[in-house]
């Protein structure tokens, strides 16, 4: 597997599940987003991912509100723009109404369905626990929508089969290459958060497509290390982990990409531009 010598590097700066009780840096108004995203950039990001939050902190897919978000992030950095189209219960033209409305540089597209939970050891009982139904016919759907819109899809692949979904995708023509993986590890009910796992799923990615590790929990930093060395990109931030490698909760987004910037530096590689990120993802 040839070795890219940039890495594209993901912020995911809030999620929709966490709060500021858990991480005080958590982001919730546009303002915030826009501070943890200089902050993201600065640090070496490329990209940042997009789950909006009223000013309570409340998930929202509102479209009025992502336009927000974006509005106050672009005026303070280049950043590439990467909205969120996951939800439970939501209609479909709601899940990407702010997709089509606000067009984004990507959209993330989750490429199957899976048992998405977190187990508590401590607590001998799942912190959460749901079924995450993304049939074909809701990824067609999707797909179909952001190809209108002029939106690359992130395709976002919790376990092993959801990597070979794009093939039936790829014949119906619905999606083209280039393509861009999103490789998801830890969840409780998709694949394990293993450097083993994430070379199976890597090998398993098309040629001439870009992929990235999103590590859940503390995990990240080991599959941060193991994507760097078999040449894929990385995401981390506080939707995926609040933690730095040696424990300390992160005080803003900025201190995860930090130390992920540093070590691809110290594995020879180079953090990609935004411009080299654009040219990468082959995004005009």
């Amino acid at each position: 597997m040839a070795t890219s010598d940039k890495v594209m590097i993901t912020c995911a700066m809030s999620g929709s599940l966490t709060t500021r009780r858990q991480c005080p840096a958590i982001p919730y108004t546009p303002e915030d987003y826009a501070q943890e995203a200089r902050r993201a950039w600065e640090a070496g990001a490329a990209i940042v991912h997009i789950h909006a939050r009223t000013d309570d902190g409340q998930p929202t897919y509102s479209a009025e509100r992502f336009g927000q978000i974006a509005d106050a992030i672009r005026a303070t950095c280049p950043v590439l723009l990467n909205f969120s189209t996951g939800a439970i219960g939501l209609p479909m033209s709601e899940r990407v109404a702010h997709v089509t409305e606000k067009k984004p540089h990507i959209g993330a597209l989750n490429m199957g369905s899976l048992t998405y939970a977190k187990y508590s050891p401590k607590r001998k009982d799942f912190v959460f626990d749901f079924v995450f139904a993304n049939p074909f016919s809701d990824i067609i759907y999707l797909l179909r929508k952001m190809n209108e819109s002029g939106v690359k899809p992130e395709l976002e692949c919790f376990d092993t089969g959801h990597v070979t979904s794009v093939e039936p995708l790829l014949d119906m023509g619905v999606l083209r290459h280039p393509l861009d993986f999103s490789l998801i590890m830890g969840v409780d009910g998709g694949i394990a958060a293993t450097a083993k796992a994430l070379a199976y799923q890597a090998e398993n990615v098309p040629k001439g497509s870009t992929w990235k590790v999103i590590g859940i929990s503390r995990e990240q930093w080991m599959l941060v290390a193991a994507a760097l060395a078999l040449g894929g990109n990385v995401r981390v931030g506080l939707e995926d982990n609040f933690y730095l490698p040696n424990g300390e909760m992160a005080s803003s987004n900025g201190d995860l990409v930090g130390k992920a910037a540093q070590m691809a530096r110290d594995t020879g590689r180079e953090v990609a531009s935004v411009d080299e990120a654009r040219k990468l993802l082959s995004l005009p």
